[in-house]
Formats: C-alpha cells, structure tokens, sequence
C-alpha cells in the first residue's frame, strides 16, 4: 500500500474514531430528552401509529351533508382528523400543565403566580373535557 493511501485511510480511521467518541459521550439537555419524551407520548396517545399503519381518512360526511371527524362506531376506527385534533387537546393540557408548574416560580409576585396558574388550570380542564367529549361523544 502506498504511503498516501496508507495516510488516506488511517485519516479516515481517526475521523471515524473522533466522530463514535464525539456520539457516545454527547450530553443532551434535559429539555430536549423531556421535549422529545412528550412529543413522543402525545403522538402515541393520539394514536399515530394507527394513522400510519392503516392511513384512515381525515373526515367524512354523513347523509345530512355534515362533516364528521370524531366516529364513534368502535375502537377500530378512527379518522385522522379524530388523531389530529385528541393530540392537539393533548398539547394544550400539557401546556397547561407546565403554565401551572411555572406559577410556583412567581412566588415573590403573587398576583402573576396567581395568574400563570389559573390559565394553566383552565387550559388543562378545557383540554380535558374536550378529550372527554371525543372519547365519549354520547354522553354530552
């Protein structure tokens, strides 16, 4: 082997090398890894992998000419726009949830830490009742 493709390949090598070294020992921030474990089970909970697996349709229309996105005709259907719009409510109760974690940080000033907790309240009860109202649309 030549020097140069000696020298080409051993570069390569300690390129590699440098790059597992750099991948194996990065720290990821823990708002990241926390972002990322919410993105995930928001999309999980609102049924994604349905969505992928069995590609269902956004709406549909019933006799009266009504658009429908919530079907209520068993487990095994559901509308895309049904996925869509339970990981939309999902998000904003967990925005609720963290707009009422951040209120306990505004102690000194209570009139924002009394604020910052009851929109993060009612986001997360608005959020939960209109999961309520697409699990169990007979009910309301």
């Amino acid at each position: 082997m030549s020097r140069k493709a000696r020298k080409s390949v051993s570069s390569l090598s300690y390129y590699i090398q440098k790059v597992y070294w750099k991948t194996v020992t990065a720290k990821p921030s823990t708002l990241l890894l926390a972002a990322i474990a919410v993105s995930v089970s928001i999309f999980l909970l609102g049924g994604g992998i349905f969505d992928i697996l069995e590609k269902p349709p956004i709406a549909y229309t019933n006799s009266e000419g009504k658009i429908i996105i919530s079907d209520d005709r068993g487990l095994n259907m559901q509308l895309l726009g049904e996925s869509a719009a339970s990981m939309v409510f999902f998000s904003l109760g967990i925005v609720g949830l963290i707009l009422t974690y951040q209120s306990t940080k505004y102690v000194a000033r209570a009139r924002e830490a009394l604020t910052t907790l009851l929109i993060g309240l009612a986001l997360f009860i608005i959020a939960w009742m209109l999961v309520e109202y697409f699990l169990f649309p007979s009910t309301f």
